[in-house]
């Protein structure tokens, strides 16, 4: 009996599944929605929760320091960022990038935790896709409530993107009917006939004139005897 065993070990240590269940948690927090296998999708689910909880605590926090310290709470369940980052990038030095740990951190603070101001829970939901090819394994897709309508504009805009590429297409034929005819290829008699010497034509080889004078000379030696 599996009694007081509460999380699964996914077969790696502990320090390997902390550092998958961080960059779990942040690509599920960038992007929204993540494919993967459902043990994973299943201890996934309350690590990521609680990194929300955090952020909705420091948005209905009156007090600076309280905020400040959910923030520094949070940032434990990603992965941190440039260590010796410079704000500005300093004297001609370029801005160093974000990593995606600092960049879900922001997100979580500033987008979803006002998102789910007023659910008191259950962030995330898990959607079993079946057997992977291969080995077998139960996939599925862990998204944030709420992500499906984003998910829908997006298709929307690729549709809008794809009707203005037709039209512009089909406005470009139309202007190439309308305007000068393009030029026709020059057939092989009427450049003859310009004097235009021909792309096919090609300058005649110098190995066979010199093997038809041996023949030719072997010939008449043959004749004479």
């Amino acid at each position: 009996m599996r009694h007081r065993i509460a999380h699964r070990k996914l077969g790696r240590t502990s320090e390997h599944r902390k550092a998958l269940l961080r960059n779990l948690c942040a690509s599920l927090i960038e992007h929204e929605r993540l494919i993967t296998t459902l043990p994973k999708a299943k201890e996934l689910r309350p690590f990521a929760e609680r990194a929300i909880t955090l952020g909705k605590r420091a948005l209905n926090s009156e007090a600076p320091e309280a905020a400040l310290h959910a923030r520094r709470q949070a940032a434990a369940y990603f992965y941190s960022g440039n260590t010796n980052r410079v704000p500005d990038g300093g004297y001609k030095r370029p801005m160093a990038a974000r990593t995606a740990g600092v960049a879900a951190l922001n997100k979580l603070f500033d987008d979803i935790a006002a998102r789910f101001a007023d659910r008191p829970g259950g962030y995330t939901r898990i959607f079993k896709l079946g057997a992977r090819r291969g080995d077998g394994a139960e996939m599925a897709l862990i998204e944030l409530v709420g992500s499906e309508a984003k998910a829908t504009h997006e298709e929307e805009k690729k549709e809008e993107k794809k009707k203005s590429r037709r039209l512009f297409g089909r406005r470009k034929k139309a202007e190439l009917k309308e305007g000068v005819p393009q030029e026709q290829p020059v057939k092989k008699s009427a450049a003859r006939k310009s004097g235009r010497p021909e792309a096919s034509a090609k300058p005649a080889k110098k190995k066979e004139s010199g093997l038809t004078e041996k023949k030719t000379q072997r010939t008449k030696k043959g004749t004479s005897a």
